[in-house]
């Protein structure tokens, strides 16, 4: 992937509220669903997606400024090459064999003190590479990657591919009612043990990228949808939009603004092959836009005579 700051169009020191500023919009631009059919717009939007995965946590977003990770979030080579010696060099202070300190004490077992000190190079050897061989056989380090992945996807699960560092690829399945910021464990995808040692994991943390319509609590899924004056006054039926496709939903007579209807079983799985949450549509209700001078004629002389007054509720009287 590029440059994730520049993939956004912002800078390198752009405060957080700036690059969340341009992520949403190009996301709104973006998003698969206002564009279908258009591949290179899709890949786009995921470029986007995974850019902003990276610079909205602050914790990566320093990493990657410093060249720890690149704009995939992978571990560069060259870091974990300088991360391995470090850590060598923190177990040899720990209590690692060390040459110069047994000759510069008198010897291993005596060595120096004369006839009978009792050295004996054998043991001293076989102590040094019993010690290596148990650090050889060490699992290897797990391996971590960010993925960004659709709203519906994360819902219904998907299989999705991952580069590695490397170049390798490696297939992810994304089990349906995944949440933002979960981490999927893949045992034994991680980097290979020394000499033989079980593998490491990969860690893969999940991004949701947000969608213009849904939005999700818990199991459930959440719209707003707009409706005509007629539509909301006669009522009707209009097609609506869910995470498996548009549905017919029929609107009651005198439907207010914030008049909820429910959709069950249209929300999200409780894992593979559980049961699922609902869909709530919240309806708004429209005046015609442009302004319609007929209505406006109509609606003055209905209220001629009406002395009609919502705000009647608590808090609203004097």
């Amino acid at each position: 992937m590029r440059d994730p700051y520049d993939v956004l169009g912002v800078r390198r020191d752009a405060p957080a509220e700036d690059i969340k500023r341009a992520y949403r919009k190009l996301a709104k631009s973006l998003h698969p669903d206002l564009n279908p059919g258009k591949p290179e717009i899709e890949r786009r939007f995921k470029e986007v997606s995974a850019a902003y995965d990276l610079l909205s946590d602050a914790q990566k977003r320093a990493k990657f400024d410093r060249g720890e990770i690149d704009a995939q979030g992978n571990p560069r080579p060259e870091h974990a090459y300088r991360e391995a010696w470090a850590r060598r060099g923190r177990g040899r202070a720990q209590g690692g064999p060390d040459f110069g300190d047994a000759f510069a004490q008198g010897g291993f077992g005596g060595f120096g003190g004369g006839p009978g000190g009792g050295f004996d190079p054998g043991a001293i050897f076989e102590e040094i590479l019993g010690r290596r061989r148990g650090r050889a056989r060490a699992q290897g380090e797990d391996v971590s990657y960010a993925l960004t992945v659709d709203f519906a996807e994360a819902a219904l699960g998907a299989k999705r591919r991952v580069t590695l560092a490397g170049g390798q690829t490696l297939d992810v399945t994304i089990p349906p009612g995944t949440e933002q910021g979960q981490t999927l464990r893949l045992k034994g995808k991680g980097e290979p043990g020394p000499n033989g040692g079980s593998s490491g994991d990969a860690l893969i943390q999940i991004a949701v990228a947000p969608h213009p319509l849904f939005r999700r609590d818990g199991f459930d899924i959440h719209l707003d949808a707009p409706v005509t004056l007629q539509e909301a006054l006669l009522g009707a039926s209009i097609e609506v939009p869910t995470i498996d496709g548009r549905v017919a939903v029929k609107l009651p007579k005198g439907a207010n603004t914030g008049t909820r209807l429910r959709l069950k079983g249209r929300g999200v799985p409780h894992g593979r092959g559980g049961a699922r949450g609902d869909q709530y549509v919240t309806l708004k209700a429209m005046l015609p836009d442009p302004p319609d001078a007929a209505l406006d004629r109509f609606v003055e002389d209905w209220a001629k005579n009406r002395r009609d007054n919502p705000r009647q509720g608590p808090g609203w009287k004097k």
